[in-house]
């Protein structure tokens, strides 16, 4: 009886403890974004930051804008539960950022002002490339805005204490975590139409600190607990996971050997194949990480900014191995799935974990289990204000004040209309946040890199390195490279026939692959290709000026 009321009271003490410590954060950063909005005074103030950041500043915001909730809670739950296959994905998003420093932060820095479509549409048909930019970057925005809230939804249930069967204000855990995504979702339009960029980055800063300290102290006590062995830790892993040596090896999740099923194998070997691709190219066509670019004053900005953000995103990864792993070893795969099926809340139960181990008993657990969710919430809210940032301000830069008021539009007009376009892309992303709840994040944010690499990235490279593209290469690159990303992805096992799909009722299903990266990313370039072979457009004076401005940044804003 005494246990039991000590397990209570450890309960209630950790839900308090949670509740506050996320209302400090909660009131921090929309401090934060009221003193910000009181700096927000020009449209390059609200989409830019007044271009005012250092490189230190602006890779911190980066590093802080990328590493979401599908990093901390995603990539700790996938190698929690598959292992070396959850691995992959710490080693392709990194990976990722390589081609997103080599082939276009500076360029895209040098050759554009707010928005991706203002380098594509530098010497093309203003029309049609923004429409198609503004499309292209609202849909990559809302798959990823998915996972965030996901995550959010997952997280507070746990918090909260709440399991099937149990409640909380009320509440089960399923209305829970509805009612936490609606919250999220209220938060993140707040952040953007008070804030704009100024307040999205230094919100994003602070969460950037908040969660390498958080990272680094589970690391270290993981590796203290196992004396800095890593052998025995990953023996420990491999036992408590169920799965013994296959949990350290690859084939759990991904290139699964289907015995006298060689189609399922061979699709199985695709679908890994398909992921490392759209990890790897995604980073370079993600609206949210292509405008922090234009946020620094200089190209040489642009350029220290990403080697920062290498620098921490590197060592934030390397951090997931111990966490996922750390998971494993001391939480054990079944307690991990029966809280959460898709293995998204691994690290926060790791941290309940060790907080009992190293400061002791419940209360112990609890504290360290509140600082961790904070730090998860932080990083959730973050990342869904600078996703919100990139789809309004495309919607209102782009589609809006060039496409609809032929360039007439006014600073103010414009502003306004971004933050009109925040409130209608949270509410549709809060909306399908809800039925996607069995998904892991991690997998769910996958899905979004490969929309950014089918649609975005061909129409990037093209327009920097190839002089004959035209409008209509551009046109066709986005729309075929997105809506063969798309398609395959509604007709994938994600979204219907599967125990874990979006509707796991229905059966629609026909293309096999879970990610369709190693198809909808050749068909973009293809389109683009095709497109502009098709079509006698050709302005080599033009490409010209563009080539010299994003190599020197002359004329650069």
């Amino acid at each position: 009886m005494n246990t039991v009321l000590a397990a209570e009271a450890g309960s209630t003490t950790a839900r308090n403890l949670t509740i506050t410590l996320f209302l400090v954060f909660v009131a921090i950063t929309l401090a934060i974004t009221v003193w910000a909005s009181r700096q927000t005074k020009t449209a390059t103030d609200f989409y830019a930051g007044g271009r005012s950041f250092s490189g230190f500043q602006n890779g911190m915001a980066i590093g802080g804008d990328y590493m979401s909730a599908a990093s901390f809670l995603g990539i700790a739950g996938i190698i929690a539960l598959y292992g070396y296959d959850g691995f992959l994905y710490s080693i392709g998003f990194l990976v990722a950022w390589l081609v997103a420093l080599l082939l276009v932060a500076e360029l895209l820095r040098n050759s554009g002002r707010y928005t991706m479509a203002d380098v594509l549409a530098f010497r093309m048909r203003q029309r049609p490339v923004r429409t198609a930019a503004a499309v292209s970057t609202i849909t990559v925005s809302i798959f990823y805005l998915l996972a965030q809230m996901v995550g959010a939804g997952a997280l507070v249930a746990l918090l909260l204490g709440i399991k099937p069967g149990t409640t909380f204000l009320g509440m089960d855990a399923d209305t829970a975590k509805v009612a936490t995504i609606i919250m999220v979702g209220a938060l993140m339009i707040i952040y953007v139409t008070v804030g704009g960029m100024k307040g999205t980055t230094y919100v994003q800063i602070v969460k950037a600190f908040l969660l390498m300290g958080g990272a680094l102290a589970m690391t270290l006590l993981v590796l203290a607990k196992y004396k800095f062995n890593l052998s025995s830790l990953l023996g420990d892993a491999a036992s408590a996971s169920g799965k013994g040596a296959a949990f350290l090896e690859p084939g759990l999740r991904y290139g699964v050997e289907t015995p006298g099923d060689a189609l399922k194998t061979f699709y199985s070997k695709m679908d890994l194949l398909s992921l490392g691709i759209a990890l790897v190219l995604g980073t370079a066509g993600l609206p949210h990480i292509l405008i922090r670019f234009y946020t620094v004053p200089t190209a040489r900005a642009a350029r220290k900014s990403v080697l920062w953000a290498i620098g921490i995103i590197g060592t934030f990864y390397l951090l997931t191995l111990a966490l996922g792993f750390g998971a494993a070893a001391i939480v054990g795969g079944s307690e991990i799935t029966a809280q959460d099926k898709a293995g998204n809340t691994a690290a926060p139960q790791l941290a309940e974990k060790l907080g009992e181990q190293f400061l002791g008993g419940d209360l112990g657990g609890a504290t360290l289990l509140a600082i961790i969710a904070a730090v998860a919430f932080a990083t959730i809210l973050a990342v869904v204000a600078g996703l919100t940032l990139a789809s309004s301000s495309s919607l209102a830069h782009d589609f809006y004040a060039n496409v609809m008021k032929n360039g007439q539009a006014s600073e103010r007009q414009e502003v306004t209309v971004a933050r009109i376009s925040a409130l209608v892309i949270g509410a549709v992303s809060i909306v399908l946040s809800i039925y996607a709840q069995n998904l892991n994040v991690a997998f769910l944010v996958a899905l979004a890199f490969a929309v950014a690499a089918s649609g975005n990235l061909p129409a990037i490279l093209y327009s920097l390195f190839w002089k004959r593209f035209n409008t209509s290469g551009a046109v066709w690159a986005i729309y075929g490279g997105l809506l063969a990303a798309v398609v395959l992805v509604f007709f994938s096992p994600v979204v219907s026939g599967a125990p874990t799909a979006m509707f796991p009722d229905h059966d629609w299903q026909w293309f096999p692959l879970s990610n369709p990266g190693i198809i909808s990313i050749p068909f973009g370039f293809l389109c683009g290709w095709l497109g502009t072979i098709l079509s006698k457009e050709s302005d080599e004076e033009k490409y010209a000026e563009l080539e010299v401005r994003s190599l020197t940044g002359a004329g650069a804003h």
